[in-house]
Protein backbone atom coordinates (compact mmCIF):
# COMPACT_ATOMS: atom_id res chain seq x y z
CA UNK A 1 0.00 0.00 0.00
CA UNK A 2 1.30 3.45 -0.87
CA UNK A 3 0.51 6.42 1.33
CA UNK A 4 1.30 10.13 1.20
CA UNK A 5 3.53 11.36 4.03
CA UNK A 6 4.48 14.86 5.14
CA UNK A 7 7.54 15.32 7.37
CA UNK A 8 8.02 18.58 9.25
CA UNK A 9 10.69 19.66 11.73
CA UNK A 10 9.25 20.82 15.05
CA UNK A 11 11.84 21.94 17.61
CA UNK A 12 14.23 18.96 17.97
CA UNK A 13 11.86 16.40 16.42
CA UNK A 14 10.79 15.37 12.94
CA UNK A 15 7.07 14.71 12.76
CA UNK A 16 5.80 12.37 10.02
CA UNK A 17 2.08 12.40 9.18
CA UNK A 18 0.15 10.14 6.83
CA UNK A 19 -2.28 12.28 4.84
CA UNK A 20 -4.76 9.50 4.08
CA UNK A 21 -5.61 8.65 7.70
CA UNK A 22 -3.90 11.27 9.93
CA UNK A 23 -1.63 8.73 11.67
CA UNK A 24 1.34 10.66 13.11
CA UNK A 25 4.71 9.67 14.51
CA UNK A 26 7.99 11.36 15.35
CA UNK A 27 11.71 10.80 15.61
CA UNK A 28 15.02 12.58 16.16
CA UNK A 29 15.82 12.18 12.43
CA UNK A 30 13.76 12.03 9.24
CA UNK A 31 14.59 8.35 8.87
CA UNK A 32 13.59 7.60 12.46
CA UNK A 33 10.28 9.44 12.09
CA UNK A 34 9.48 7.54 8.88
CA UNK A 35 10.37 4.18 10.42
CA UNK A 36 8.21 4.98 13.44
CA UNK A 37 5.34 6.01 11.15
CA UNK A 38 5.68 2.78 9.18
CA UNK A 39 5.31 0.79 12.41
CA UNK A 40 2.32 2.92 13.47
CA UNK A 41 0.63 2.37 10.09
CA UNK A 42 1.18 -1.40 10.30
CA UNK A 43 -0.57 -1.36 13.69
CA UNK A 44 -3.31 0.95 12.39
CA UNK A 45 -4.15 -1.46 9.56
CA UNK A 46 -3.42 -4.64 11.52
CA UNK A 47 -7.02 -5.82 11.87
CA UNK A 48 -8.69 -3.97 9.02
CA UNK A 49 -7.80 -3.29 5.43
CA UNK A 50 -8.54 0.10 3.91
CA UNK A 51 -11.56 0.23 1.59
CA UNK A 52 -9.45 1.53 -1.25
CA UNK A 53 -5.80 0.43 -1.31
CA UNK A 54 -4.51 3.48 -3.15
CA UNK A 55 -6.95 6.36 -2.77
CA UNK A 56 -6.38 9.39 -4.93
CA UNK A 57 -4.68 12.13 -2.95
CA UNK A 58 -4.13 15.56 -4.43
CA UNK A 59 -1.55 17.89 -2.94
CA UNK A 60 -1.25 21.52 -3.89
CA UNK A 61 0.26 24.77 -2.69
CA UNK A 62 -1.85 27.83 -2.09
CA UNK A 63 -0.96 31.37 -1.23
CA UNK A 64 -2.71 33.12 1.64
CA UNK A 65 -2.22 36.87 2.06
CA UNK A 66 -1.08 37.86 5.53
Amino acid sequence: MKVTVVVQKEDNWYVAKCIENNVVSQGKSIEESLESLKEALELYYEDTMPEEKNPVTLITIMEVPL
